[in-house]
């Protein structure tokens, strides 16, 4: 007997119940987007490897560790799965000159990235990103717009305890300055560094700030601030998106130890976090990348924008709103002989084109047992077809989840206004309109 396959760790299915939650969130994640004029745009699973190399930087964990990364087997081009959907985005919009043509840009995407690090709550090799990114626009206006509107989308979900972490990366030449200051203090404490540490030292000292490990932290916390590095442009920006912020009556933290994980980030970052998902405590990040659409062979172009992990945000919106139920099924149809089952399909069709959800019954059975299934579909109506209804071009309909709604028997023709009347609960329903029970 061979042996059961199983998913890739780390890369999960998505089983119908929960798969109809995702469809909740992202339903209401698209009208929330439409909102503020973002429009759709998707871009494919597999890349090539330089575009993340160049963008998200070769001294990083995702570069250097995470990405899932092949030779195609036919010409030997370099591939990577994606690990993000920025430096996709931005590829696409320089490839098919999106910027050029139209103006600016406010686009979002979504769809499921891939890093091979260690599975655990709410982080997974296949991970799933909405991603909303603005090409274009240079002032603060456009980075306060990102953190609004997430924090109205936290909203609209009913999140709790989402708190906003803020700081300002400045301009190339401030974080050379910055970066010169750090490496001359970071080498006096060299012996102290982890392995880690000791590698990203002249490569990119900036993440050692982003050290999580406990016996660095008092070395990271006396480390040289940038701020104490940014220039006049650059904290006139930072000071707008906060006044744009504080207008909103948005609370945040600025966390000068807030560096991001990916290399194209320059003045505005943020970080949405909560206490509430263990280590894995962000479930929304990003800022200001001006100079990544050039670096990628696009002409200079001010960007900003930001991703959220959707296996977070549903977990954090489970905890905040509790069980939440699975899609409604509204109609679940039993029949009985060849008639019946042939005017069981007409219905159920008549009424879907209603905008109406319903269920045929297949596979035979009794009446009894189809009864059963019916029930235990959760759907709120059974409508039942004989060999008597099918002659007399009726159809009896069985509530089964509906108080004081009464079982009846109503001709084809009164089928959907009857069963209207039924689901939302009208009081205007005949119910002289029936034929008695079935």
């Amino acid at each position: 007997m061979s042996q059961t396959l199983q998913a890739v760790r780390g890369m999960n299915d998505v089983l119908p119940d929960e798969a109809e939650i995702w469809e909740t969130f992202e339903e209401l994640v698209r009208d929330w987007l439409q909102r503020y004029g973002y429009r759709p745009l998707r871009t494919p699973v597999v890349e090539p490897t330089a575009l993340f190399s160049r963008a998200i930087g070769e001294v990083t964990d995702i570069v250097e560790k995470e990405m899932y990364s092949f030779a195609d087997a036919l010409n030997g081009e370099k591939l990577t799965l994606r690990p993000e959907g920025t430096a996709s985005c931005v590829r696409a919009a320089i490839q098919h000159k999106l910027v050029e043509g139209a103006g600016p840009q406010r686009l979002w995407y979504q769809g499921p990235m891939f890093r091979h690090e260690r599975p655990q709550r709410g982080r997974y090799r296949q991970f799933h990103q909405i991603g909303v990114e603005a090409l274009g626009f240079a002032g603060p206006d456009i980075d306060a717009e990102h953190i609004i509107m997430t924090a109205a989308l936290w909203d609209d979900l009913g999140l709790e305890d989402v708190r906003l972490e803020l700081n300002s990366l400045g301009a190339g030449e401030e974080r050379a300055q910055h970066r010169a200051a750090l490496v001359t203090y970071l080498e006096a404490h060299q012996d102290k560094l982890d392995e880690d540490s000791q590698r990203r030292l002249h490569a990119n000292p900036l993440r050692i700030l982003d050290s999580k490990n406990p016996a660095l932290q008092d070395i990271v916390e006396a480390a040289p601030k940038l701020a104490d590095y940014l220039g006049a442009e650059s904290r006139a920006h930072f000071d707008g998106v906060q006044v744009l912020l504080k207008d909103a009556g948005i609370p945040y933290r600025i966390n000068h130890r807030l560096v991001r994980g990916l290399d194209y980030y320059n003045r505005t970052v943020f970080e949405w976090v909560t206490d509430r998902l263990g280590a894995q405590g962000t479930v929304c990040g990003g800022g200001r990348y001006d100079g990544l659409v050039e670096q990628l062979g696009g002409k200079s172009l001010p960007a900003a924008g930001f991703a959220m992990g959707v296996e977070r945000l549903l977990a954090l919106w489970r905890e905040s709103v509790g069980e939440m139920a699975p899609g409604e099924l509204e109609i679940y149809v039993v029949h009985q002989g060849a008639a019946a089952q042939r005017l069981a399909f007409q219905v159920a069709e008549a009424l879907r084109r209603d905008s109406l959800s319903v269920v045929v019954h297949c596979g035979g059975g009794s009446f009894k047992a189809q009864m059963k299934k019916a029930d235990g579909s959760g759907a709120l109506l059974a409508l039942v077809i004989g060999e008597d209804e099918a002659a007399a071009n009726e159809v009896g309909i069985k509530p089964l989840r509906l108080e004081g709604a009464q079982q009846q028997r109503v001709s084809l023709a009164a089928l959907a206004e009857t069963i209207e009347n039924i689901l939302y609960n009208d009081d205007d329903n005949d119910e002289g309109a029936g034929h008695g029970g079935v």
